[in-house]
């Protein structure tokens, strides 16, 4: 709170260069909304195999939702590591990764540009309250507070060894979860088990991120779970949850049918050399870090379309 107030007001001091359209697209990161729209429309087929009805516009307003809610935490992030100094031009970010770093804009409109895209999927997921009752407001309201504590509060969550799990659970596991209930009203914890290569695949997002920045992390205080146990040995466990990404992919196939199991067994094999191969010899450092944040993102679009590919064998087969 106290860097938040030492930027307002230096900001009535300092002539800033204007927020447009093009730098508040920046700050959003569509170069990482694979980690929102492939749990999203995982979660919308999951909902046409389960044959509950819905629309075209309630997939399109349930997908916008999701993407807002990454929007503000690409968002937020990049404003909170700006205040606090934890960003710089030597720590190979791309400028899309960096905006207030790069650009010279106000800090403050970032912020508030943030609560503009975390309050605009608010309101899509109060329409659906008001249209299926208290369960979708309950996991929408988690969902904001993890927005919101993720990279701000007394203790971010990014700051701590549990990042990586927080992420990948909140974006694989919890938008699945709150579509589903979206559309039904109701809970239903049994997608849960075939969200898990979304949740792995997006928390190996986040330890790609945080294995590279060790070094800068431990400048910034931050303890997040590479950081605890060294470079060397998080580069084991990022190889292990590589290869345990791939048997889950199949393992949903399996869930399936015979078809989705060789489908998706096929599918990782084919991607095996050009996708996954690469995330297995990567060393993580930070002088590498455009190139592996650019190979994990692939690797999830890739998965993704392979998860969505099982969803639809299995509506196809019912």
């Amino acid at each position: 709170m106290r860097a938040e107030n030492s930027i307002d007001k230096r900001s009535d001091q300092i002539r800033y260069n204007p927020l447009t359209p093009k730098l508040a697209l920046q700050l959003a990161a569509p170069h990482t909304w694979a980690a929102s729209v492939f749990p999203a429309l995982f979660g919308i087929l999951y909902c046409v195999y389960r044959s509950w009805e819905i629309g075209v516009i309630e997939a399109a307003l349930l997908l916008t939702a999701c993407v807002l809610m990454q929007a503000a935490v690409n968002t937020f992030n990049d404003y909170m590591d700006f205040i606090k100094g934890t960003d710089s031009v030597q720590d190979n970010l791309e400028k899309e990764d960096a905006v207030l770093l790069y650009a010279g804009v106000d800090p403050r409109k970032v912020r508030n540009l943030a609560f503009a895209f975390l309050g605009a999927a608010a309101l899509i997921g109060l329409f659906f309250t008001v249209r299926k009752g208290p369960v979708p407001l309950l996991i929408g309201l988690v969902g904001g507070m993890i927005v919101l504590l993720y990279s701000g509060g007394p203790v971010p969550i990014s700051y701590l060894p549990v990042g990586e799990l927080i992420s990948g659970f909140v974006m694989g596991a919890l938008i699945p979860l709150g579509i589903a209930a979206a559309v039904t009203g109701e809970l239903h914890p049994e997608v849960l088990p075939l969200c898990l290569p979304l949740v792995t695949g997006i928390g190996l997002i986040m330890m790609t991120n945080n294995t590279c920045d060790i070094e800068k992390d431990e400048r910034a205080g931050r303890r997040t779970f590479p950081n605890c146990i060294g470079r060397e040995r998080a580069v084991l466990v990022y190889r292990g949850a590589v290869i345990l990404w791939m048997i889950l992919i199949v393992s949903d196939g399996a869930a399936v049918s015979r078809t989705a199991i060789i489908a998706s067994l096929a599918a990782v094999a084919a991607a095996y050399i050009p996708v996954y191969r690469f995330l297995l010899h990567s060393p993580l450092e930070q002088s590498t870090r455009v190139a592996q944040m650019k190979g994990i993102l692939k690797a999830n679009i890739c998965s993704g379309m392979i998860c969505l590919m099982i969803m639809v064998i299995a509506a196809l087969g019912r």
